[in-house]
């Protein structure tokens, strides 16, 4: 197993996994950085500040209660769709290729896609106005294509 650590664009840390497992079997795995403390303590500060805020003009306690419920809700479903701490791409020679997204909250998505099916594998980056946006793609036989876009920009930099 070889590890490697880069800087996304953005310059986050990441680090790139490599293993073989045998002969026909390679697995890829691209880690993100945790979820910094530090950037929930301030998205968290700034939204009841906010409800503290409204609570003084309008002296209505609900409006702290809807802050904590709004932050609480927000974080869950941040964690769960939106943070993905590790991405991999597992390569069977005859088999096939396994794509896993892990998200924070534990939760995980697995594609598969059978050899025959795959032509070419493509893995690329585009800019789109100011921030990167990265892009997964099997090409399989005919002419189809499975193509989907990375969450995480900071999650992907396989040029060693």
């Amino acid at each position: 197993m070889e590890e490697r650590r880069y800087r996304s664009a953005s310059g986050a840390p990441i680090a790139l996994r490599r293993r073989q497992h045998s002969a026909s079997c390679r697995e890829l795995a691209v880690r993100c950085p945790r979820l910094q403390l530090r950037s929930l303590s301030a998205v968290t500060s700034a939204v009841w500040l906010a409800a503290y805020g409204l609570f003084v003009l309008s002296e209505n306690s609900m409006v702290l209660s809807a802050a904590i419920f709004i932050t609480l809700i927000g974080l869950i479903v941040y964690l769960h769709f939106v943070k993905i701490d590790q991405e991999s791409l597992l390569v069977i020679g005859s088999l096939g290729i396994q794509v896993t997204s892990s998200y924070a909250s534990g939760k995980e998505s697995t594609t598969f896609i059978e050899m025959g099916q795959v032509k070419d594998v493509v893995i690329n980056e585009a800019i789109h106005m100011t921030p990167f946006k990265y892009w997964k793609a099997a090409i399989r036989s005919p002419n189809s294509l499975l193509f989907s876009r990375l969450n995480n920009p900071n999650c992907l930099s396989l040029s060693s």
